[in-house]
């Protein structure tokens, strides 16, 4: 039984990294959407130039980025700063265990960014469709 379950493990593998990869990428975009547009129930800042601002558009493009799989360390490694900043700005003030600061999604996130890092984009992304290999 075991070797079996590995067996059908193994063969979707590349899959199940892709749509986790897509959906970090496509949550990620939503945060950015919030702050950039205000949509999804967000407030849109006033400027794209200030800290929430840059925020923004890292989660909004390299969101978008890592969801279609066009330079996804690179995107990853934006999102890994914007949750570091995240954590230590918003959250880590009110207490140092994240569940109870808050906190807990961007040290989630984090977690994940550090997984693509290491990772890239696998088999299924734009950056290989266009490129035959990833970039970054």
């Amino acid at each position: 039984m075991e070797e079996v379950l590995k067996k059908y493990i193994e063969k979707g593998r590349e899959a199940i990294f892709f749509i986790s990869r897509l959906f970090i990428g496509l949550l990620f975009l939503q945060h950015g959407a919030q702050k950039l547009f205000g949509w999804f129930g967000g407030t849109a800042v006033s400027s794209w130039f200030s800290l929430m601002g840059l925020a923004g558009v890292i989660e909004f493009f390299g969101g978008l980025a890592l969801a279609v799989g066009l330079f996804t360390r690179l995107a990853a490694l934006g999102g890994l700063a914007t949750m570091i900043s995240a954590y230590f700005i918003a959250h880590f003030p009110n207490g140092w265990v994240p569940i109870m600061n808050k906190g807990e999604l961007a040290v989630l996130y984090f977690a994940a960014f550090l997984i693509l890092i290491i990772y890239g984009a696998g088999k299924f992304s734009l950056e290989r469709a266009l490129f035959k290999k990833e970039i970054f």
